[in-house]
């Protein structure tokens, strides 16, 4: 990998990380203890900011790809899996998990009293998985730029 794919990888990795650590892991959980942020309001807010989330997070994770598939002489083996299971969780999340999140705030919106989710727990689960992959991947990347 060269030093430039390796410089790349690991800014918009870092980056990809902190913003997923600053929101999924602070954001989230402190706005419902705001005075006067109800569960719908939290909610509404909740999921305009993943929206936007997972928007930029797809455009890193695109970057972080592009740079990997790039690098000259391929990727090592220690920057290629982070990379496949960091873009894994996130499929995971998008595409299997939000879904139901989503349906289940709609409901929730319109008034509904739900129990609390599973769901919920399985997307903290994907996202704890996808910030240690994203770390090990950024590591990874540093390493090679030291090497």
């Amino acid at each position: 990998m060269n030093a430039t794919s390796a410089a790349v990888a690991a800014a918009l990795t870092f980056t990809w990380c902190g913003m997923v650590l600053g929101i999924s892991f602070l954001e989230a959980p402190l706005k419902f203890r705001a005075p006067g942020v109800t569960v719908p309001v939290g909610l509404g807010i909740g999921r305009i900011v993943f929206r936007v989330l997972n928007r930029i997070e797809a455009v890193l994770a695109a970057g972080v790809v592009a740079a990997v598939a790039v690098a000259a002489g391929g990727p090592p083996v220690a920057v290629a899996v982070p990379t496949a299971v960091a873009a894994a969780m996130m499929a995971a999340q998008l595409l299997a998990i939000r879904p139901g999140l989503n349906r289940r705030s709609d409901r929730v919106l319109a008034g509904e009293e739900l129990p609390r989710s599973r769901a919920h727990h399985v997307y903290v689960a994907t996202e704890s998985v996808k910030v240690l992959a994203l770390l090990a991947l950024g590591a990874a990347a540093l390493h090679t730029l030291a090497a």
